[in-house]
Protein backbone atom coordinates (compact mmCIF):
# COMPACT_ATOMS: atom_id res chain seq x y z
CA UNK A 1 0.00 0.00 0.00
CA UNK A 2 1.28 3.47 -0.86
CA UNK A 3 1.52 6.22 1.71
CA UNK A 4 0.06 9.68 1.35
CA UNK A 5 2.47 12.44 0.45
CA UNK A 6 4.78 10.33 -1.73
CA UNK A 7 5.36 12.79 -4.56
CA UNK A 8 7.29 10.29 -6.69
CA UNK A 9 5.06 7.30 -5.91
CA UNK A 10 4.92 6.49 -9.63
CA UNK A 11 8.67 5.76 -9.79
CA UNK A 12 8.95 1.99 -9.69
CA UNK A 13 5.20 1.58 -9.23
CA UNK A 14 3.29 -1.33 -10.78
CA UNK A 15 0.10 -0.16 -12.50
CA UNK A 16 -2.52 -2.77 -13.45
CA UNK A 17 -4.17 -1.98 -16.79
CA UNK A 18 -7.92 -2.58 -16.99
CA UNK A 19 -9.66 -2.76 -20.34
CA UNK A 20 -13.16 -2.04 -18.99
CA UNK A 21 -15.16 -3.69 -21.78
CA UNK A 22 -13.59 -7.01 -20.84
CA UNK A 23 -13.09 -6.92 -17.08
CA UNK A 24 -16.46 -7.57 -15.38
CA UNK A 25 -20.02 -7.14 -16.64
CA UNK A 26 -22.64 -6.32 -13.99
CA UNK A 27 -25.57 -5.44 -16.26
CA UNK A 28 -25.83 -8.67 -18.26
CA UNK A 29 -25.21 -7.06 -21.65
CA UNK A 30 -21.92 -8.86 -22.34
CA UNK A 31 -19.78 -5.74 -21.88
CA UNK A 32 -17.77 -4.86 -18.79
CA UNK A 33 -18.49 -1.67 -16.86
CA UNK A 34 -17.31 0.59 -14.03
CA UNK A 35 -19.42 -1.16 -11.33
CA UNK A 36 -17.71 -4.37 -12.44
CA UNK A 37 -14.31 -2.81 -11.76
CA UNK A 38 -15.55 -1.66 -8.36
CA UNK A 39 -16.61 -5.23 -7.55
CA UNK A 40 -13.11 -6.49 -8.38
CA UNK A 41 -11.02 -3.82 -6.64
CA UNK A 42 -10.42 -6.07 -3.64
CA UNK A 43 -8.91 -8.68 -5.96
CA UNK A 44 -6.65 -6.04 -7.49
CA UNK A 45 -5.56 -4.73 -4.10
CA UNK A 46 -4.81 -8.30 -2.99
CA UNK A 47 -2.71 -8.77 -6.12
CA UNK A 48 -0.29 -6.22 -4.67
CA UNK A 49 -0.11 -3.60 -7.42
CA UNK A 50 0.20 0.10 -6.62
CA UNK A 51 -2.61 1.36 -8.81
CA UNK A 52 -4.86 0.83 -11.79
CA UNK A 53 -4.97 2.35 -15.26
CA UNK A 54 -8.44 2.29 -16.79
CA UNK A 55 -8.66 2.37 -20.57
CA UNK A 56 -11.27 4.79 -22.01
CA UNK A 57 -14.75 4.82 -20.47
CA UNK A 58 -15.84 8.19 -21.84
CA UNK A 59 -18.87 9.02 -23.98
CA UNK A 60 -18.25 7.46 -27.39
CA UNK A 61 -20.04 5.94 -30.40
CA UNK A 62 -17.48 3.12 -30.02
CA UNK A 63 -16.14 3.12 -33.57
CA UNK A 64 -12.77 2.40 -31.93
CA UNK A 65 -14.21 1.09 -28.66
CA UNK A 66 -13.78 4.27 -26.63
CA UNK A 67 -10.70 5.77 -28.24
CA UNK A 68 -13.10 7.86 -30.32
CA UNK A 69 -14.30 10.26 -27.62
CA UNK A 70 -17.49 12.28 -28.06
CA UNK A 71 -17.32 13.92 -24.61
CA UNK A 72 -14.07 14.05 -22.67
CA UNK A 73 -15.81 14.87 -19.39
CA UNK A 74 -18.52 12.24 -19.08
CA UNK A 75 -18.93 8.48 -18.83
CA UNK A 76 -20.54 6.49 -21.61
CA UNK A 77 -23.82 4.90 -20.41
CA UNK A 78 -22.44 1.55 -21.55
CA UNK A 79 -19.95 1.77 -18.67
CA UNK A 80 -22.05 3.61 -16.08
CA UNK A 81 -22.12 7.18 -14.81
CA UNK A 82 -19.84 9.83 -13.37
CA UNK A 83 -21.22 8.85 -9.97
CA UNK A 84 -20.00 5.29 -10.62
CA UNK A 85 -16.56 6.64 -11.42
CA UNK A 86 -16.53 8.66 -8.22
CA UNK A 87 -17.46 5.54 -6.26
CA UNK A 88 -14.67 3.64 -8.00
CA UNK A 89 -12.18 6.37 -7.15
CA UNK A 90 -13.26 6.44 -3.51
CA UNK A 91 -13.05 2.67 -3.05
CA UNK A 92 -9.71 2.41 -4.86
CA UNK A 93 -8.22 5.08 -2.63
CA UNK A 94 -9.60 3.39 0.48
CA UNK A 95 -7.72 0.25 -0.59
CA UNK A 96 -4.48 2.17 -1.13
CA UNK A 97 -4.73 2.02 -4.92
CA UNK A 98 -3.89 4.96 -7.16
CA UNK A 99 -6.14 5.58 -10.19
CA UNK A 100 -4.75 6.48 -13.62
CA UNK A 101 -7.05 7.15 -16.58
CA UNK A 102 -6.49 7.31 -20.31
CA UNK A 103 -6.62 10.72 -21.94
CA UNK A 104 -6.92 10.93 -25.71
CA UNK A 105 -5.87 14.37 -26.86
CA UNK A 106 -4.70 13.76 -30.43
CA UNK A 107 -8.21 13.32 -31.84
CA UNK A 108 -11.93 13.12 -31.05
CA UNK A 109 -14.93 11.26 -32.38
CA UNK A 110 -16.56 12.72 -35.48
CA UNK A 111 -19.64 12.95 -33.24
CA UNK A 112 -17.93 15.26 -30.76
CA UNK A 113 -19.66 18.66 -30.57
CA UNK A 114 -16.39 20.38 -31.44
CA UNK A 115 -16.10 18.55 -34.76
CA UNK A 116 -19.79 18.88 -35.58
CA UNK A 117 -19.37 22.64 -35.30
CA UNK A 118 -16.00 22.73 -37.07
CA UNK A 119 -17.27 20.92 -40.16
CA UNK A 120 -20.22 23.29 -40.75
CA UNK A 121 -18.19 25.95 -42.58
CA UNK A 122 -14.80 27.66 -42.65
CA UNK A 123 -15.70 30.66 -40.50
CA UNK A 124 -17.30 29.24 -37.32
CA UNK A 125 -15.69 29.56 -33.88
CA UNK A 126 -14.15 26.09 -34.08
CA UNK A 127 -13.30 26.12 -37.78
CA UNK A 128 -9.59 25.77 -36.98
CA UNK A 129 -9.92 23.22 -34.16
CA UNK A 130 -9.21 20.28 -36.47
CA UNK A 131 -6.74 19.62 -39.29
CA UNK A 132 -8.42 20.76 -42.50
CA UNK A 133 -6.88 21.21 -45.94
CA UNK A 134 -7.90 21.90 -49.53
CA UNK A 135 -7.57 19.20 -52.18
CA UNK A 136 -4.28 18.77 -53.97
CA UNK A 137 -3.98 20.53 -57.34
CA UNK A 138 -6.09 18.56 -59.76
CA UNK A 139 -8.09 16.96 -56.94
CA UNK A 140 -7.48 14.26 -54.38
CA UNK A 141 -6.13 14.29 -50.83
CA UNK A 142 -3.82 17.16 -49.83
CA UNK A 143 -0.86 14.86 -49.08
CA UNK A 144 0.17 11.23 -49.36
CA UNK A 145 -0.25 10.70 -45.61
CA UNK A 146 -1.66 7.31 -44.63
CA UNK A 147 -3.69 6.39 -41.55
CA UNK A 148 -2.38 3.75 -39.18
CA UNK A 149 -5.48 1.61 -39.55
CA UNK A 150 -5.96 1.57 -43.31
CA UNK A 151 -6.05 3.87 -46.32
CA UNK A 152 -5.42 7.61 -46.66
CA UNK A 153 -5.29 9.84 -43.61
CA UNK A 154 -7.71 12.24 -45.29
CA UNK A 155 -11.50 12.15 -45.70
CA UNK A 156 -13.51 14.58 -47.82
CA UNK A 157 -16.22 16.64 -46.14
CA UNK A 158 -18.72 18.13 -48.58
CA UNK A 159 -20.04 20.77 -46.18
CA UNK A 160 -16.70 22.51 -45.87
CA UNK A 161 -15.45 21.50 -49.27
CA UNK A 162 -12.20 20.33 -47.65
CA UNK A 163 -10.46 17.24 -46.41
CA UNK A 164 -9.97 16.55 -42.69
CA UNK A 165 -7.07 14.51 -41.35
CA UNK A 166 -7.27 11.38 -39.20
CA UNK A 167 -4.28 9.30 -38.13
CA UNK A 168 -6.64 6.45 -37.31
CA UNK A 169 -10.27 5.85 -38.40
CA UNK A 170 -12.21 8.42 -40.48
CA UNK A 171 -14.47 8.60 -37.40
CA UNK A 172 -11.47 9.97 -35.42
CA UNK A 173 -10.62 13.44 -36.80
CA UNK A 174 -7.33 14.88 -35.57
CA UNK A 175 -7.38 17.93 -33.34
CA UNK A 176 -5.32 20.92 -34.43
CA UNK A 177 -3.02 21.22 -31.45
CA UNK A 178 -1.11 24.03 -33.12
CA UNK A 179 -4.14 26.12 -32.12
CA UNK A 180 -3.67 27.64 -28.62
CA UNK A 181 -7.44 27.62 -28.03
CA UNK A 182 -7.51 23.85 -28.52
CA UNK A 183 -4.58 23.41 -26.16
CA UNK A 184 -6.29 25.53 -23.52
CA UNK A 185 -9.46 23.43 -23.75
CA UNK A 186 -7.45 20.22 -23.49
CA UNK A 187 -5.63 21.50 -20.42
CA UNK A 188 -8.99 22.37 -18.84
CA UNK A 189 -10.11 18.80 -19.53
CA UNK A 190 -7.02 17.54 -17.72
CA UNK A 191 -7.85 19.79 -14.74
CA UNK A 192 -11.41 18.43 -14.72
CA UNK A 193 -10.18 14.91 -13.98
CA UNK A 194 -7.41 16.01 -11.63
CA UNK A 195 -9.96 18.03 -9.66
CA UNK A 196 -12.08 14.90 -9.49
CA UNK A 197 -9.22 13.11 -7.78
CA UNK A 198 -7.41 10.95 -10.34
CA UNK A 199 -3.77 10.30 -9.48
CA UNK A 200 -2.38 10.27 -12.99
CA UNK A 201 -3.04 10.11 -16.69
CA UNK A 202 -1.81 7.89 -19.46
CA UNK A 203 -1.59 10.10 -22.54
CA UNK A 204 -2.57 8.17 -25.64
CA UNK A 205 -0.66 8.51 -28.92
CA UNK A 206 1.34 11.63 -28.03
CA UNK A 207 3.58 11.08 -31.06
CA UNK A 208 0.59 12.11 -33.19
CA UNK A 209 -0.25 15.38 -31.45
CA UNK A 210 1.13 17.58 -34.25
CA UNK A 211 1.51 17.28 -38.02
CA UNK A 212 3.70 19.19 -40.44
CA UNK A 213 1.99 22.60 -40.85
CA UNK A 214 3.34 22.83 -44.41
CA UNK A 215 1.63 19.54 -45.38
CA UNK A 216 4.70 17.96 -46.96
CA UNK A 217 4.47 14.40 -48.26
CA UNK A 218 6.05 11.62 -46.24
CA UNK A 219 8.98 9.95 -48.02
CA UNK A 220 8.92 6.23 -48.81
CA UNK A 221 10.34 3.86 -46.23
CA UNK A 222 13.49 1.90 -47.01
CA UNK A 223 12.89 -1.86 -47.09
CA UNK A 224 9.29 -1.83 -45.89
CA UNK A 225 7.51 -4.95 -44.66
CA UNK A 226 3.95 -3.85 -45.37
CA UNK A 227 0.85 -5.14 -43.66
CA UNK A 228 -0.99 -1.93 -44.61
CA UNK A 229 -0.23 1.24 -46.62
CA UNK A 230 1.15 3.19 -43.65
CA UNK A 231 4.00 0.66 -43.46
CA UNK A 232 5.30 1.97 -46.80
CA UNK A 233 6.04 5.45 -45.46
CA UNK A 234 8.65 7.05 -43.25
CA UNK A 235 6.26 9.21 -41.29
CA UNK A 236 8.62 12.07 -40.54
CA UNK A 237 5.90 14.70 -41.14
CA UNK A 238 3.13 13.04 -39.15
CA UNK A 239 4.80 11.30 -36.22
CA UNK A 240 7.17 12.55 -33.55
CA UNK A 241 7.52 16.25 -34.33
CA UNK A 242 9.93 17.90 -31.86
CA UNK A 243 7.48 20.73 -31.09
CA UNK A 244 5.25 18.23 -29.27
CA UNK A 245 7.65 18.59 -26.33
CA UNK A 246 6.44 22.16 -25.80
CA UNK A 247 2.88 20.94 -25.27
CA UNK A 248 4.14 18.24 -22.93
CA UNK A 249 5.73 21.03 -20.90
CA UNK A 250 2.35 22.79 -20.71
CA UNK A 251 0.76 19.57 -19.47
CA UNK A 252 3.53 19.21 -16.89
CA UNK A 253 2.85 22.73 -15.62
CA UNK A 254 -0.77 21.73 -14.97
CA UNK A 255 0.29 18.51 -13.25
CA UNK A 256 2.75 20.30 -11.01
CA UNK A 257 -0.11 22.36 -9.57
CA UNK A 258 -1.61 19.12 -8.21
CA UNK A 259 0.61 17.36 -5.65
CA UNK A 260 1.54 13.73 -6.28
CA UNK A 261 0.09 13.57 -9.81
CA UNK A 262 1.93 12.27 -12.86
CA UNK A 263 1.60 11.51 -16.56
CA UNK A 264 2.96 8.63 -18.60
CA UNK A 265 3.10 9.17 -22.35
CA UNK A 266 2.51 6.53 -24.99
CA UNK A 267 5.25 7.15 -27.54
CA UNK A 268 5.31 5.32 -30.87
CA UNK A 269 7.02 5.72 -34.22
CA UNK A 270 10.34 4.61 -35.65
CA UNK A 271 12.41 5.94 -32.72
CA UNK A 272 10.24 6.24 -29.61
CA UNK A 273 13.27 6.57 -27.35
CA UNK A 274 14.44 9.56 -29.36
CA UNK A 275 11.10 11.23 -28.72
CA UNK A 276 11.14 10.24 -25.05
CA UNK A 277 14.32 12.26 -24.54
CA UNK A 278 12.28 15.46 -24.94
CA UNK A 279 8.66 14.35 -24.42
CA UNK A 280 9.47 12.56 -21.14
CA UNK A 281 12.16 14.59 -19.44
CA UNK A 282 11.26 14.26 -15.73
CA UNK A 283 12.59 17.74 -15.05
CA UNK A 284 10.48 19.54 -17.66
CA UNK A 285 7.93 17.42 -19.50
CA UNK A 286 6.36 14.05 -18.62
CA UNK A 287 7.64 12.09 -15.65
CA UNK A 288 7.77 8.75 -17.46
CA UNK A 289 7.14 7.18 -20.85
CA UNK A 290 5.27 4.06 -21.88
CA UNK A 291 8.05 2.04 -23.47
CA UNK A 292 7.42 0.24 -26.77
CA UNK A 293 10.85 -1.41 -26.49
CA UNK A 294 9.37 -4.89 -26.01
CA UNK A 295 5.69 -4.55 -26.87
CA UNK A 296 5.85 -5.46 -30.56
CA UNK A 297 9.34 -6.97 -30.68
CA UNK A 298 10.63 -10.50 -30.90
CA UNK A 299 11.93 -13.11 -30.66
CA UNK A 300 12.61 -13.04 -26.93
CA UNK A 301 16.36 -13.16 -26.33
CA UNK A 302 18.74 -11.79 -23.70
CA UNK A 303 19.98 -9.39 -26.37
CA UNK A 304 16.50 -7.93 -26.90
CA UNK A 305 16.13 -7.13 -23.19
CA UNK A 306 19.70 -5.99 -22.64
CA UNK A 307 19.90 -3.77 -25.72
CA UNK A 308 16.56 -2.17 -24.94
CA UNK A 309 17.49 -1.16 -21.40
CA UNK A 310 21.09 -0.23 -22.14
CA UNK A 311 20.02 1.94 -25.08
CA UNK A 312 17.62 3.78 -22.80
CA UNK A 313 20.18 4.31 -20.04
CA UNK A 314 22.80 5.51 -22.53
CA UNK A 315 20.66 7.87 -24.60
CA UNK A 316 18.24 9.01 -21.90
CA UNK A 317 20.03 8.58 -18.55
CA UNK A 318 17.72 10.98 -16.72
CA UNK A 319 14.58 9.36 -18.11
CA UNK A 320 12.37 6.85 -16.35
CA UNK A 321 10.75 4.13 -18.50
CA UNK A 322 7.49 2.32 -17.84
CA UNK A 323 8.03 -1.28 -18.94
CA UNK A 324 5.29 -3.28 -20.62
CA UNK A 325 5.15 -6.70 -22.28
CA UNK A 326 1.42 -6.82 -23.22
CA UNK A 327 -1.51 -4.45 -23.63
CA UNK A 328 -4.86 -4.03 -25.38
CA UNK A 329 -3.23 -3.29 -28.76
CA UNK A 330 -0.57 -6.02 -28.94
CA UNK A 331 -0.49 -9.79 -29.13
CA UNK A 332 -0.13 -11.15 -25.61
CA UNK A 333 3.53 -11.75 -24.77
CA UNK A 334 3.05 -15.37 -23.73
CA UNK A 335 1.92 -16.12 -27.30
CA UNK A 336 4.16 -13.63 -29.11
CA UNK A 337 7.30 -15.00 -27.44
CA UNK A 338 6.41 -18.70 -27.23
CA UNK A 339 9.45 -20.83 -27.97
CA UNK A 340 9.38 -22.37 -31.45
CA UNK A 341 8.64 -26.08 -31.41
CA UNK A 342 7.61 -26.04 -27.74
CA UNK A 343 4.14 -25.45 -26.34
CA UNK A 344 5.47 -22.62 -24.21
CA UNK A 345 2.26 -20.67 -24.76
CA UNK A 346 0.31 -23.29 -22.83
CA UNK A 347 2.97 -23.71 -20.14
CA UNK A 348 2.55 -21.84 -16.85
CA UNK A 349 6.34 -22.00 -16.47
CA UNK A 350 6.81 -19.63 -19.42
CA UNK A 351 4.12 -17.22 -18.25
CA UNK A 352 5.65 -17.14 -14.78
CA UNK A 353 9.09 -16.48 -16.23
CA UNK A 354 7.76 -13.50 -18.20
CA UNK A 355 5.98 -11.95 -15.21
CA UNK A 356 8.94 -12.34 -12.87
CA UNK A 357 11.27 -10.92 -15.51
CA UNK A 358 9.00 -7.94 -16.25
CA UNK A 359 8.70 -7.14 -12.56
CA UNK A 360 12.49 -7.29 -12.12
CA UNK A 361 13.44 -4.78 -14.81
CA UNK A 362 14.45 -1.21 -14.08
CA UNK A 363 11.49 1.15 -14.42
CA UNK A 364 7.85 1.34 -13.53
CA UNK A 365 5.62 -1.45 -14.86
CA UNK A 366 2.23 -1.71 -16.52
CA UNK A 367 0.77 -5.18 -15.99
CA UNK A 368 -2.09 -5.88 -18.39
CA UNK A 369 -5.18 -7.64 -17.06
CA UNK A 370 -4.79 -11.39 -17.46
CA UNK A 371 -1.00 -11.34 -17.45
CA UNK A 372 -1.14 -12.30 -13.80
CA UNK A 373 -2.99 -15.44 -14.97
CA UNK A 374 -0.68 -16.17 -17.90
CA UNK A 375 -3.44 -15.75 -20.48
CA UNK A 376 -2.54 -16.62 -24.06
CA UNK A 377 -3.70 -14.70 -27.12
CA UNK A 378 -7.20 -15.73 -28.21
CA UNK A 379 -7.82 -16.80 -31.78
CA UNK A 380 -10.92 -14.86 -32.76
CA UNK A 381 -12.52 -16.20 -35.96
CA UNK A 382 -13.22 -13.72 -38.73
CA UNK A 383 -16.97 -13.78 -38.12
CA UNK A 384 -16.45 -12.71 -34.49
CA UNK A 385 -13.96 -9.91 -35.18
CA UNK A 386 -15.10 -6.45 -34.12
CA UNK A 387 -11.87 -4.46 -34.37
CA UNK A 388 -12.12 -2.33 -37.54
CA UNK A 389 -8.37 -2.56 -38.14
CA UNK A 390 -8.39 -6.36 -37.87
CA UNK A 391 -11.38 -6.67 -40.18
CA UNK A 392 -9.98 -4.35 -42.84
CA UNK A 393 -6.48 -5.88 -42.80
CA UNK A 394 -7.47 -9.50 -42.18
CA UNK A 395 -5.59 -11.78 -41.69
CA UNK A 396 -2.45 -9.65 -41.12
CA UNK A 397 -3.31 -7.51 -38.07
CA UNK A 398 -5.23 -9.53 -35.51
CA UNK A 399 -3.55 -8.49 -32.26
CA UNK A 400 -6.22 -6.24 -30.82
CA UNK A 401 -9.32 -8.46 -30.60
CA UNK A 402 -7.32 -11.49 -29.48
CA UNK A 403 -5.77 -9.52 -26.62
CA UNK A 404 -9.08 -8.00 -25.49
CA UNK A 405 -11.19 -11.06 -24.75
CA UNK A 406 -12.93 -11.19 -21.34
CA UNK A 407 -11.22 -11.85 -18.05
CA UNK A 408 -11.90 -15.40 -16.69
CA UNK A 409 -12.97 -15.35 -13.06
CA UNK A 410 -14.75 -18.62 -12.34
CA UNK A 411 -14.19 -21.82 -14.29
CA UNK A 412 -17.62 -23.31 -13.58
CA UNK A 413 -19.73 -20.20 -14.21
CA UNK A 414 -21.23 -19.27 -17.59
CA UNK A 415 -18.73 -17.30 -19.66
CA UNK A 416 -16.08 -17.89 -16.98
CA UNK A 417 -17.84 -15.55 -14.55
CA UNK A 418 -17.38 -12.47 -16.73
CA UNK A 419 -21.04 -12.08 -17.68
CA UNK A 420 -24.39 -13.85 -17.66
CA UNK A 421 -24.73 -12.97 -21.36
CA UNK A 422 -22.71 -13.90 -24.44
CA UNK A 423 -19.67 -11.57 -24.24
CA UNK A 424 -18.84 -8.99 -26.88
CA UNK A 425 -15.76 -11.10 -27.70
CA UNK A 426 -15.54 -14.87 -27.21
CA UNK A 427 -13.93 -16.53 -24.20
CA UNK A 428 -10.84 -18.49 -25.23
CA UNK A 429 -11.32 -22.22 -24.73
CA UNK A 430 -8.10 -22.41 -22.68
CA UNK A 431 -8.93 -19.49 -20.38
CA UNK A 432 -11.50 -21.06 -17.98
CA UNK A 433 -8.81 -23.47 -16.76
CA UNK A 434 -6.67 -20.41 -15.98
CA UNK A 435 -9.48 -18.58 -14.16
CA UNK A 436 -8.85 -16.73 -10.92
CA UNK A 437 -10.76 -19.26 -8.81
CA UNK A 438 -8.56 -22.08 -10.15
CA UNK A 439 -5.24 -20.32 -9.59
CA UNK A 440 -6.13 -18.70 -6.29
CA UNK A 441 -5.96 -22.02 -4.43
CA UNK A 442 -2.73 -23.22 -6.09
CA UNK A 443 0.41 -21.93 -4.36
CA UNK A 444 2.52 -22.53 -7.47
CA UNK A 445 0.15 -20.85 -9.92
CA UNK A 446 1.10 -17.92 -12.13
CA UNK A 447 -1.28 -15.75 -10.11
CA UNK A 448 0.32 -16.59 -6.78
CA UNK A 449 3.89 -16.31 -8.01
CA UNK A 450 3.02 -12.89 -9.43
CA UNK A 451 1.52 -11.91 -6.07
CA UNK A 452 4.70 -13.10 -4.39
CA UNK A 453 7.09 -10.93 -6.37
CA UNK A 454 4.75 -7.94 -6.17
CA UNK A 455 4.84 -8.25 -2.38
CA UNK A 456 8.63 -8.36 -2.40
CA UNK A 457 8.89 -5.27 -4.62
CA UNK A 458 7.20 -3.29 -1.85
CA UNK A 459 9.86 -4.27 0.67
CA UNK A 460 12.94 -4.21 -1.58
CA UNK A 461 13.78 -0.74 -2.93
CA UNK A 462 16.42 -2.34 -5.12
CA UNK A 463 13.69 -3.89 -7.29
CA UNK A 464 11.68 -0.67 -7.50
CA UNK A 465 14.29 2.00 -8.09
CA UNK A 466 17.69 0.30 -8.06
CA UNK A 467 20.16 0.46 -10.91
CA UNK A 468 20.68 -2.38 -13.38
CA UNK A 469 23.87 -3.96 -14.68
CA UNK A 470 23.83 -6.79 -17.19
CA UNK A 471 26.05 -9.86 -16.94
CA UNK A 472 27.51 -11.50 -20.06
CA UNK A 473 26.33 -15.12 -20.44
CA UNK A 474 26.78 -16.13 -24.12
CA UNK A 475 23.63 -18.23 -23.87
CA UNK A 476 19.84 -17.99 -23.63
CA UNK A 477 20.29 -16.94 -20.01
CA UNK A 478 19.34 -13.36 -19.19
CA UNK A 479 21.42 -12.24 -16.22
CA UNK A 480 21.59 -8.87 -14.53
CA UNK A 481 22.21 -7.28 -11.16
CA UNK A 482 19.78 -4.85 -9.51
CA UNK A 483 21.71 -2.83 -6.99
CA UNK A 484 21.78 0.23 -4.79
CA UNK A 485 24.05 1.35 -1.96
CA UNK A 486 22.56 -1.25 0.40
CA UNK A 487 22.17 -4.45 -1.58
CA UNK A 488 22.86 -6.31 -4.81
CA UNK A 489 20.44 -8.87 -6.25
CA UNK A 490 21.40 -11.06 -9.21
CA UNK A 491 18.43 -12.03 -11.38
CA UNK A 492 18.74 -15.04 -13.69
CA UNK A 493 16.14 -16.04 -16.30
CA UNK A 494 16.45 -19.03 -18.63
CA UNK A 495 14.63 -17.92 -21.77
CA UNK A 496 15.06 -21.29 -23.47
CA UNK A 497 13.41 -24.71 -23.31
CA UNK A 498 16.72 -26.37 -22.33
CA UNK A 499 18.40 -26.49 -18.92
CA UNK A 500 21.32 -24.12 -18.34
CA UNK A 501 24.22 -24.00 -15.89
CA UNK A 502 25.92 -20.70 -15.16
CA UNK A 503 28.94 -19.89 -13.04
CA UNK A 504 28.53 -16.73 -10.98
CA UNK A 505 31.51 -14.63 -9.95
CA UNK A 506 33.04 -16.73 -7.13
CA UNK A 507 34.55 -13.64 -5.50
CA UNK A 508 31.11 -12.45 -4.42
CA UNK A 509 29.22 -14.39 -1.80
CA UNK A 510 26.00 -15.89 -3.17
CA UNK A 511 22.82 -17.17 -1.52
CA UNK A 512 19.28 -17.64 -2.75
CA UNK A 513 16.95 -14.78 -1.82
CA UNK A 514 14.56 -16.45 0.62
CA UNK A 515 11.71 -14.00 0.03
CA UNK A 516 11.51 -14.46 -3.75
CA UNK A 517 10.17 -17.30 -5.93
CA UNK A 518 12.85 -19.65 -7.27
CA UNK A 519 12.91 -22.27 -9.99
CA UNK A 520 16.39 -23.73 -10.02
CA UNK A 521 19.26 -24.69 -7.74
CA UNK A 522 22.32 -22.81 -6.51
CA UNK A 523 25.35 -24.97 -5.63
CA UNK A 524 28.05 -22.73 -4.28
CA UNK A 525 28.40 -20.14 -7.02
CA UNK A 526 27.02 -22.37 -9.80
CA UNK A 527 23.42 -21.78 -10.85
CA UNK A 528 21.39 -24.63 -12.36
CA UNK A 529 18.23 -23.53 -14.16
CA UNK A 530 15.69 -25.82 -15.84
CA UNK A 531 13.79 -24.77 -18.95
CA UNK A 532 12.19 -21.38 -18.24
CA UNK A 533 13.74 -21.39 -14.80
CA UNK A 534 14.65 -18.35 -12.72
CA UNK A 535 16.78 -17.60 -9.69
CA UNK A 536 17.18 -14.54 -7.47
CA UNK A 537 20.55 -14.55 -5.73
CA UNK A 538 21.74 -12.29 -2.92
CA UNK A 539 25.27 -11.07 -3.69
CA UNK A 540 27.87 -9.26 -1.70
CA UNK A 541 28.95 -5.84 -2.97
Amino acid sequence: MLTAGDTNWWKGAVIYQIYPRSYQDTTGNGVGDLPGIIDRLDYIADLGVDGIWISPFFTSPMADFGYDVADFRDVDPLFGTLADFDRLLEKAHSLGLKVVIDQIYSHTSDQHAWFEESRQDRTNAKADWFVWADPAPGGGPPTNWQSFFYGPAWTWDARRGQYYMHNFLPEQPDLNLWNPDVRAEILDTLRFWLDRGVDGVRLDAISHYLQDPDFRDNPPKDHPAPAKPSDLQDMVHTVGLPQIADFMAEIRTVLDAYPERFAVGEIGGADPLGQAITYADPARTLQTYYSFTFLFQGPLTPTLIRDGLEDASTRHPEGWPTQVFSNHDATRAVTRWATEGVAAEASPDFAQLLNLMLLSLRGSVCLYQGEELGLNQTHVPYERLVDPEAIKNWPRTLGRDGARTPMPWDRSSPHAGFSTHEPWLPIDSQHPALAVDQQDKNDGSTLNLTRAILAVRKTRPVLKTGEIEFIETNSALLAFDRFNTDERLTCLFNLSDQSIQFQLDPHRLAALAKDLPQRGVLEGSCAHLPAHGFLFVERSH
